[in-house]
């Protein structure tokens, strides 16, 4: 029986692995927007169907350690309003994979739709706040739960 109890566990566990975040995670950076570029894709200006690509730079909450990079796209849907986003966080630990609307004037929510790594299976939202009027640097606040 003890046999029978070990085997069931083991598959369990190589079915299942192990668990990458236990419980509820907050993860708190800044993203150094220095490579956003809008390619005129629509009406001329800013139309529907412009593209928005960007691969940045991430730092810690204080904006002082690099701890790595974005890559991703958003496609303009309201002129002036708000583009919608897909894109992936890369750490050392990791990727997190996040799209949803970015809108012009005001904070956005993402959704997180998955993750590799230590994100493996996570789910949650991400908050997205302009730091400054310029637009060069926002804050990415994750709340990640398995």
């Amino acid at each position: 029986m003890g046999k029978i109890i070990m085997a069931a566990a083991s598959i369990l566990l190589i079915v299942s692995g192990p668990s990458a975040i236990a419980g509820n995670m907050t993860l708190k950076l800044v993203e150094r927007a220095t490579t956003d570029a809008v390619t005129d894709l629509g009406a001329k200006d800013d139309s529907a169907g412009d593209l928005l690509t960007f691969a940045n730079e991430i730092y810690d909450e204080s904006n002082a350690n690099k701890l790595g990079d974005d890559n991703g796209w958003c496609i303009r849907t309201v002129p002036g309003k708000a583009w919608e986003c897909f894109w992936t966080l890369t750490l050392a630990d990791g990727q997190l994979t996040v799209e949803g609307p970015f809108l012009d004037a005001g904070d956005s929510t993402l959704a997180v739709t998955g993750g590799t790594g230590k994100y493996s299976g996570v789910r949650g939202e991400m908050k997205l706040h302009a730091r400054n009027d310029k637009g060069t640097e926002y804050d990415f606040i994750y709340s990640l739960s398995q």
